[in-house]
Parts: C-alpha cells; structure tokens; sequence
C-alpha cells in the first residue's frame, strides 16, 4: 500500500442533525448516477422532524445493494444550502479540510473503480449491502492540499465547459422547436396527414443485462468502443433513438449522429420520406411524450410498444415548408452534433484526471 494512502475512517465523520422544528422541508435523495434528485413523494402530513439534515459539501450514501448494482449511490450537496433526507442515508462530512478537500474526495467517489472495489466488498453482506464499517475501512490516496486542489480545478474546468455546451445546446434546440411549431405544428392543416410506423424506419435492440449504466449515462444515448456479445445492434447515421422501457414511464430521447451502439429496448427511429426530416420525428416524439405515461404496456416496466409507436401523428408538410425547415434545421443540429461530439470527447478527459488520483 502506498505511503500516502489513508482510509476513509482517518478522513470523514458521520454526521446525525435532524430536522427537529421541521423547519426545512425540501426533501431530496441520491440516485443512482451519484447526484441530488429532488423527492417526490407527497409529504403531506408528513411528520419531517425524523428526516435527516443534510448541508452543503456535506454527503450522503445509499449503502443497500452495492453488489447487485455494482455502484454506490453517493454524493456531494453542491446545489443547496441544507436540505432534508431520509434517515435511512449514512450522512457524512470532511473531518479536516486542510487534509482532504470535500471536492477531491467527490472526485475518488466517482471514479469506476471504486465502485467495483465497494462491489467486490459488499458481495459477503446481507442482500449486497455494505456495512458502514466496512465502506469506511476503504482508503484512497491524499496526496497534498496544493496537489488535490490542481486536479479538482482541472475536473472543474471541464465540469463547467460540458456544462457550458450543454446550455447551448439547450437553447438551440429550443430553438430548433420553436421553428417547428410555427412552421409545421401549428399549421398542420397546410399538410397531409401520416403516421410514424407510414414515413419511417423503426428498429429495436432488446434487454442486454450485460450493458450497465456505464459512467452514469446510458449507453445507448453515448457513442463506445465497446461491443457486447449478445442483443446488440450497431448504426453509424443520424436517427432518433427513444428509450422503450421505464419503471417510471420517463422515456428518454435523443436526436444522435454518428456511430453508436444499442445495448438494450431502445428504439432507432429514421424517417423513409424526403419531406419528413429525423429532426422532425423528435420533436414530434418530444412533444408526444407526456402521452405515453400510463398507456404503455407491462407491469412493473412500463414498455413502449410498436403497436403504441407506429399510430402517432406526423405532418407531411408542403414541399416549399418541408424544404425550408429542413435546410433550417439541418445547420442548427450540426453545431448541436458538433458540441455533442466535443461534450462526449469532455468526458473521456474527465475519465482521465479521475484516473489521475491513484497515481503518485
């Protein structure tokens, strides 16, 4: 073991302040992908004195079933002040900041081999879980306070231009949106009127339990390398991808172009007519969205079927007004493809620096 290696009992304490007045209410959780989600559990008549305080740089961990999701929910509060919580989270804080910084730690936390060093730990306790003693013992090199502050301002800096090209993006598409409404939306009687199963293709991959979340981010909205052995279907286009299944009936969607991969139920919509463009098929699936809850089928998974997808409404718009917005469109989404590309290179340096902190 390296000299300047330290384990985590040496460097964080529990924290247990509870919410006694019930004065705060706003209740949050952590997810899967290491970050604060707000709760929405109705809290109504609700006693929230036994709710845990959690404040700002100070963490919460979710401990149960490490070794089955292969992942241990934690995270750093950056977005508030304070904050409740349930009180089933492990709450923790830096015992000394001039010995370890809270954003230094947040880096090791996120780094994938943590969590298949807290898999393989966890895979003796109950249910996969991880005693509270047992995640402590874990160590992490802690280099000095200079040394950690260069590779948390490093990490920073990237954090903040994904951030950056995320919000351009944003508001491009907004845009792009925008556009389609008053060009195509909200004059749909200027056109024919077809279906999505009439003017595209629609190809779907199947549940590949091999292909975890990787990173945070589901693959099959990424580009990888990688290929995995069995249900998996590679493209190289630009097509919407619709993710088909949700235990909460939130389909993610995306507009992709390039090369990627479908790991598992993820529909890749292209249109098969000239005048309907792919990025009207995803403002058309956007926009139709908050219609597929409840109506998809399947029990515990709520699953979008074909049978679902096929009917939804598309509007052949007049040549004139089909070209027009394509043409406009088109030089919209590849600036968004552009930065898309740079966020993903981004993130493959964040991977580096994260891999920075095992080393001398």
């Amino acid at each position: 073991m390296k000299s300047n290696y330290r384990a985590l009992s040496e460097l964080i304490e529990k924290v247990d302040e509870r919410n006694d007045d019930g004065a705060i209410t706003e209740l949050i959780g952590v997810s899967i992908d290491k970050c604060f989600i707000k709760s929405v559990a109705n809290t109504n008549g609700t006693d929230l004195s036994k709710y845990k305080i959690i404040r700002k740089n100070e963490f919460a961990v979710s401990l149960m079933q490490v070794s089955r999701d292969s992942k241990i929910p934690v995270a750093r509060l950056e977005d508030y002040e304070v904050a409740i919580m349930s009180p089933a989270y492990p709450i923790f804080r830096v015992k000394d900041t001039r010995k370890i910084l809270p954003e230094y730690l947040d880096m090791w936390f996120k780094r994938p081999e943590f969590d298949r060093e807290a898999a393989f730990i966890a895979v003796g306790g109950v249910r996969g879980s991880m005693p509270w003693e047992e995640f402590v013992k874990m160590k992490l090199p802690v280099p000095t306070i200079e040394k950690q502050l260069e590779i948390v301002n490093s990490y920073k800096a990237i954090t903040e231009r994904i951030a950056l090209k995320q919000k351009i993006n944003d508001n491009l598409e907004a845009q792009a949106e925008a556009i389609y409404n008053e060009m195509i939306a909200n004059n749909s009687t200027n056109g024919t009127m077809s279906t999505l199963g009439e003017i595209s293709t629609i190809k779907t991959g199947k549940l590949n339990s091999e292909a975890a979340v990787i990173n945070g981010i589901y693959p099959f909205f990424t580009c990888s390398q990688e290929t995995y052995r069995t249900n998996t279907f590679s493209f190289d286009q630009e097509a919407v991808l619709l993710a088909g299944n949700n235990a909460s009936a939130i389909y993610p969607l995306k507009i992709y172009c390039g090369k990627f991969d479908v790991y598992q139920r993820t529909y890749v919509i292209s249109s098969n007519n000239r005048f309907v463009s792919n990025k009207q098929l995803y403002f058309v699936l956007k926009q139709q969205l908050n219609e597929f809850k409840g109506i998809s089928s399947g029990t515990t998974t709520k699953f979008l079927t074909m049978k679902i997808l096929t009917p939804i409404p598309v509007v052949i718009a007049p040549e004139d007004i089909a070209t027009s917005f394509i043409n406009i469109t088109n030089k919209i989404f590849e600036t968004i493809f552009q930065n898309q590309r740079e966020i993903e290179h981004l993130r493959e340096l964040q991977m580096i620096v994260l891999g920075e902190l095992s080393r001398d």
